[in-house]
């Protein structure tokens, strides 16, 4: 699958699924949570909805013409589906009371893809410059 329709596809999708989670986070779970995992969700929300915009832009703009391209969306695609939706399972478990504790360890390693994915992109604007 080509770079540019992936990163288009993904940003597209996240968007949608952000959307949804967004409306079953403020309706659906809001009293089904406490306060503090409703909070955790809607972070999994605003991240997942950012970095969607953030694919769409790349996909639209970016040649992908280079393997630096292709890694920024590839650590925006993955760092993504790590972080939020690592937040959602251990939010959702959590209220069951059977909360998934061996996704602990994923929601940063989704946050670290996400933070490269970002120096990845400045290193592509400043190093013409140098």
């Amino acid at each position: 699958m080509e770079t540019i329709f992936l990163t288009q596809l993904m940003g597209a999708l996240y968007g949608l699924l952000a959307v949804v989670f967004g409306a079953f986070g403020a309706h659906a779970l809001k009293k089904k949570l406490t306060p503090e995992l409703l909070h955790s969700f809607e972070t999994g929300v605003k991240y997942q909805m950012y970095h969607a915009i953030v694919l769409l832009v790349l996909g639209f703009n970016l040649g992908f013409d280079q393997a630096l391209d292709s890694a920024i969306a590839n650590c925006f695609i993955f760092g993504t589906l790590l972080f939020s939706f690592s937040i959602y399972a251990l939010c959702l478990s959590a209220a069951k009371g059977k909360k998934l504790r061996f996704l602990g360890p994923v929601t940063p390693i989704g946050g670290l893809l996400l933070v490269v994915g970002w120096a990845l992109l400045l290193y592509k604007f400043v190093s013409p410059i140098f």
